[in-house]
């Protein structure tokens, strides 16, 4: 299957601008042919502390123009979005990746652990809940930046992952730290990982990107850096099986 990661900056707080954007990226992708293609984390507004200003209910402006994209080029996009998902009343919302499919399929996850350096545990509740879905025989786990710090996650759902996808808001700062932590994910678990994360400057923080798809043994595929960019790959279910017949690893794990 062709998988994208779209690279791009954000329009702060302004869902229609970063729309507007994005139109042509993933038309591209979807040109190379992508059946998956995966926008960054808070991809239409960027990493708000303002909840009250860029969340939206489900369904909403943000969430429907990743179905209506699916639709149009056929292909499955996920992007995270900050979302009033709690009970009536609940003063904080989430930050949820909606995974968002070309027949109208609707599957959300919420990030399990808030940037809490940032304050986001103040304004966005912590998921619980892990998200896989088949994706044309592709076994798809995502998460949301700051949960690739937390590697146990990971490992949980190794046995019945071929891709983890990880939507991202990463500053410049600690890029090193995204760079060493998508490879690392990839060969603990014997899995493709796909990082996409913003370039861009947005509330006095700087965003150079580094997306990346990795495979299996750690071999990155393509990678960007510091610019717009659109990132198409071919990975294989298949190949997982094999590296992990052949090198056996997952069934020592403790």
């Amino acid at each position: 299957m062709m998988v994208a990661a779209i690279q791009h900056d954000i329009a702060w707080e302004d869902g229609p601008a970063t729309q507007a954007r994005l139109e042509p990226l993933i038309a591209q992708a979807a040109a190379g042919g992508a059946r998956l293609i995966v926008l960054s984390e808070m991809y239409a507004t960027g990493f708000s502390m303002r909840p009250d200003r860029v969340a939206e209910q489900p369904g909403g402006p943000n969430e429907r123009f990743l179905l209506e994209q699916a639709r149009r080029h056929g292909s499955w996009l996920i992007g995270s979005i900050a979302q009033w998902s709690g009970p009536a009343g609940d003063p904080l919302a989430a930050n949820v990746a909606v995974v968002a499919g070309p027949d109208g399929q609707v599957l959300r996850y919420d990030k399990i652990h808030p940037f809490s350096y940032a304050g986001e545990h103040e304004h966005y509740r912590a998921g619980k809940d892990f998200l896989t879905v088949d994706i044309d025989g592709l076994r798809v786990s995502v998460f949301i930046c700051y949960d690739l710090r937390f590697a146990d996650e990971f490992w949980a759902l190794a046995s019945d992952t071929d891709l983890y996808v990880v939507p991202a808001n990463w500053p410049q700062p600690r890029y090193e730290h995204w760079r060493a932590l998508l490879r690392a994910r990839a060969i603990e678990n014997q899995a493709y990982v796909l990082g996409c994360n913003r370039v861009g400057e947005a509330d006095k923080l700087s965003y150079r990107g580094d997306s990346a798809i990795i495979d299996p043994m750690g071999h990155t595929l393509a990678e960007a850096s510091h610019t717009e960019a659109v990132l198409n790959v071919e990975v294989d279910p298949a190949e997982v099986r094999r590296v992990r017949e052949r090198f056996p690893f997952l069934a020592d794990r403790r």
